[in-house]
């Protein structure tokens, strides 16, 4: 595979100075036309030590606008990073649409490290890599260019590059400890390096090898393999970019739902439910200070019908935690921010560190829930989505979080008797708005939505919970016993 990246390929001086400007401006131009394009550009650049990686980065800052181009490096995971799930730390540094975001030291280096120490063998080589696929496919479909550039050096090469720096006083300083080890481990990491593109070499993310020999040829092949992927990626109809998808079953108006075979007669008198929330906002409130000890994490997921009562169940949870140990976050429409990102950059904005809690009112099923139903989402988004959310929970629970997602559901007339009472509640006329009586006019619609949610979505390690919420107060115990009982299990 790298062969051809080894031939010691050079450009003369003259002919160097005789494409720069073209090249240079090339970029700027292209710069300036990405920034009226619906897509973010993601720069990845890996490869050996010594070929020239850093150089090309910085002089790619040298001949673009600063202002639409950022670089992020990553070195080992800093105690925050490490809190939180392995791609955490990747998805807070992609760009926005129409900026081109450059990562140095990206999600392969750790892989490729933990195999060419023995740390993990082929197997748990391919399952990290096989994840990679999977989140590379996701920004891919979300509409990102990936460009992948691998920085390849021979060995022969190496030892020339360190002889030289090592002969010169003036460069000597360059060659360190980590140099001389690379050098001693380099036929071992070539052959993990081969394995790795070979397996991450998709058609959404293919690699580009870059020749780092000659300084003059890795500079020009870099500015150009740039220039040729994104002028090709701006000619193309963003249609033909939409990931495939499976045909859809479009539900009859009669067909009934998981959420027909709730019984919302299910009560509790006001003495049971007094006694009850005490206890479990009790056992609660040792779990919580048992899981901030041991740092595992809590996420809750609430969804369900306008006024079934979410505000009041959340109410109840953190009445039992300490108020430094978690978080709420309200998700509405997103902003002009979070519409130039991929539609789960938010979400893990928000994951919390080691022993904390987030709950989220409203989350990203919104995707396949008020995007879908109202059309803010294309067919293939929502339909593509159950997959990304599924990869997604699964990554947040293999990383040891504690995930619950509830579905809190009425009926049409309890939720019409809770409209009325808010408009007659002046602390509650706030909460209530024409989009609410809107939505009921679409009641079946969403209630199909969200049978193929829970049908798509309700996995092994995170699956629904369904809670009948026609008595608040029902729905408040029932919520916190499955809390605590979850957390049990955890720790």
């Amino acid at each position: 595979m790298f062969e051809a990246a080894e031939l010691g390929r050079t450009l003369d001086k003259d002919t160097y100075k005789e494409m720069v400007p073209a090249l240079r401006t090339g970029l700027l131009n292209l710069q300036q036309g990405l920034r009226e394009c619906d897509f973010p550009v993601i720069l990845l650049i890996s490869g050996a030590d010594g070929a020239g990686k850093s150089e090309t980065v910085n002089l790619l800052h040298q001949w673009m606008d600063p202002r639409w181009i950022e670089t992020t490096a990553f070195d080992e995971p800093s105690d925050e990073e490490r809190e939180r799930p392995a791609f955490w730390r990747f998805w807070r540094a992609l760009p926005p649409k129409g900026r081109i975001g450059v990562l140095f030291g990206s999600w392969y280096s750790h892989p490729i490290a933990e195999r060419v120490a023995d740390r993990v063998d082929d197997d748990g080589l391919d399952v990290m890599l096989k994840r990679i696929n999977t989140f590379e496919k996701m920004l891919v479909d979300g509409g990102a260019l990936l460009i992948k550039l691998w920085f390849h050096l021979g060995k022969e090469m190496q030892v020339e590059r360190i002889r030289k720096l090592r002969k010169n006083p003036k460069t000597r300083w360059r060659v360190g400890e980590r140099d001389l080890a690379a050098l001693k481990s380099y036929d071992r990491f070539r052959a993990v390096a081969e394995q790795t593109l070979r397996l991450t070499s998709t058609g959404e993310a293919p690699w580009m090898i870059i020749e780092g020999f000659d300084e003059r040829h890795r500079n020009v092949t870099t500015a150009s393999h740039i220039l040729e992927v994104v002028r090709r990626r701006m000619e193309l109809d963003p249609k033909t970019l939409r990931g495939t998808t499976t045909a859809w079953k479009t539900p009859r108006e009669d067909e009934k739902t998981i959420l027909d075979f709730l019984d919302l007669d299910l009560s509790l008198d006001k003495k049971s439910y007094r006694k009850q929330l005490a206890d479990y906002q009790g056992r609660l409130n040792v779990l919580a200070r048992k899981a901030r000890e041991r740092k595992v994490s809590t996420i809750v997921v609430l969804e369900g019908w306008d006024a079934a009562g979410k505000g009041g169940i959340i109410r109840r949870i953190t009445r039992a935690i300490d108020a430094r140990s978690y978080r709420v976050i309200p998700v509405a429409a997103p902003t002009d921010e979070e519409r130039a990102h991929h539609y789960l950059w938010r979400f893990w904005r928000h994951i919390p560190r080691a022993g904390r809690f987030t709950i989220y009112d409203r989350s990203w099923y919104g995707r396949v829930l008020v995007e879908r139903v109202e059309g803010y989402a294309a067919d293939d988004e929502w339909i593509r989505a159950y997959r990304e959310i599924n990869e997604f929970e699964e990554e947040l629970t293999d990383h040891g979080i504690v995930l619950l997602k509830f579905w809190v559901h009425i009926d049409k007339d309890e939720q019409l008797l809770r409209f009325r009472a808010r408009e007659e509640t002046s602390f509650k006329q706030h909460k209530i708005t024409e989009e609410d009586y809107r939505n009921r006019e679409k009641w079946d619609d969403y209630a199909h939505a969200v049978n193929d949610m829970v049908e798509r979505t309700s996995t092994e390690f995170a699956p629904w919970n369904l809670i009948e919420g026609n008595d608040k107060r029902w729905a408040r115990v029932c919520a916190l016993q499955v809390l605590c009982e979850r957390l049990e299990q955890a720790l």
